[in-house]
């Protein structure tokens, strides 16, 4: 995807994603901690971790033998920007959101094992 707004919007619409983001909002997290809530292997987050930093949601750097995520702060200035429009400046449910693409689109969205 070239436009970036795309690519954030593309990690935002899975809901493990979305997961994710909400931990990391606590504090930094090792990946082995960012998997331990959810019932998939750790190549299945690390694929998840990889979109979230390709879309610039979070960095992963290396600490040691340890790789930790953290959120970045202004990742999704220009989307909330975006979206903000669309709510006259009233918050903006994801889910909601994510509902009315699937309504649009006609797709399912993913969602994590059980």
């Amino acid at each position: 995807m070239s436009n970036p707004l795309d690519t954030v919007f593309a990690a935002l619409a899975d809901p493990t994603r979305r997961a994710i983001l909400a931990m990391l909002l606590e504090d930094d997290m090792a990946v082995t901690d960012v998997a331990e809530p959810f019932k998939m292997s750790l190549a299945a987050i690390s694929k998840h971790l990889t979109i979230l930093t390709r879309a610039g949601l979070i960095a992963q750097e290396k600490r040691g033998r340890v790789k930790w995520c953290k959120l970045q702060p202004d990742a999704m200035k220009d989307a909330s920007v975006w979206m903000q429009g669309f709510g006259q400046f009233e918050p903006v449910n994801l889910d909601a959101f994510e509902r009315f693409l699937k309504s649009e689109l006609g797709s399912e969205p993913h969602t994590p094992e059980s």
